[in-house]
């Protein structure tokens, strides 16, 4: 069980990592310090946003319409956070 529990932790890793990428590569590309007509950048962009879309787009449906500001990736990351904090609160049930 204890295996279980180390597979789960390393997949809220994973999410947590691409979920950070792709925030960061956001802000990269809205400042311009990125430019979306590399080819590269836009592979990785594309990639990272059929990985999250699934996901952010749920997360809209509840919140509300803040214009510009899409609050969708912070809920997210916080919602793991709580799954993490939940698994680890858990562990003894997996030993």
């Amino acid at each position: 069980m204890q295996s279980l529990f180390q597979i789960l932790m390393l997949i809220v890793d994973i999410v947590w990592f691409i979920m950070i990428a792709h925030i960061v590569m956001s802000w990269l590309i809205n400042f311009q310090v990125l430019n979306l007509r590399q080819h590269m950048v836009a592979q990785i962009w594309y990639g990272l946003n059929r990985l999250l879309e699934p996901i952010y787009s749920r997360i809209r449906a509840f919140l509300p319409n803040m214009g510009g500001l899409d609050l969708a990736p912070l809920v997210a990351l916080i919602a793991l956070y709580a799954v993490r904090i939940i698994l680890i609160n858990n562990a003894a049930y997996f030993f």
